[in-house]
């Protein structure tokens, strides 16, 4: 168990029956009484969002989960398939634990899984994935007083805004939590 207090931005936790990752946080004092912890959490299970207010001294289970490097093999449809470099252990990922983020995997990429108890519930993207341009729109350099840039699509199909000078068949590096070009590879 821990206290409330100590619940952070990434902190996942178990209350009701539901397993939860701390997304905000926020710590109220009023002039009197007791503080007020206000949380934004995501059910890990079912990708919901959820605000959850607790009085200062509240206490919730603490979940620990395992970490464990997997390599992306494939996507069947539903699920996403990862191998455990260790065991050779295939693991199956739904679509819905990944969500957006899939438009970062590609063949063979190495990221961790979060498993509790058994389950997939989590994972770690890298900072920084390679992708090559697939796609990419007609720009002149022309009367731009500023760095212009152009839209360009990834072979994951994500689409990236890019400089002027990034064509097809170049490799460009995009940063996973902001969605950013970064630089050329």
């Amino acid at each position: 168990m821990i206290d409330v207090n100590q619940l952070r931005r990434g902190t996942t936790f178990e209350h009701d029956g539901s397993l939860y990752k701390v997304t905000e946080y926020s710590h109220n004092k009023p002039g009197r009484g007791k503080a007020t912890i206000r949380v934004s959490v995501r059910d890990m299970r079912t990708g919901a969002n959820v605000q959850l207010t607790f009085s200062s001294g509240d206490r919730v289970e603490d979940v620990r989960m395992d970490k464990r490097p997997m390599q992306y093999l494939y996507d069947d449809g539903i699920f996403y398939v990862f191998m455990d470099q260790d065991t050779y252990e295939q693991r199956r990922v739904n679509h819905d634990v990944m969500g957006e983020d899939a438009r970062f995997l590609k063949d063979n990429m190495e990221l961790d899984l979060l498993l509790y108890e058994g389950e997939v519930i989590d994972y770690n993207l890298p900072p920084n994935v390679d992708l090559e341009v697939v796609s990419s729109e007609m720009a002149v350099a022309g009367d731009t007083a500023t760095g212009a840039t152009k839209e360009v699509v990834l072979e994951t199909g994500l689409k990236v805004r890019t400089p002027l000078f990034v064509e097809v068949g170049d490799v460009i590096r995009v940063d996973t939590r902001s969605m950013e070009y970064v630089t050329r590879v």
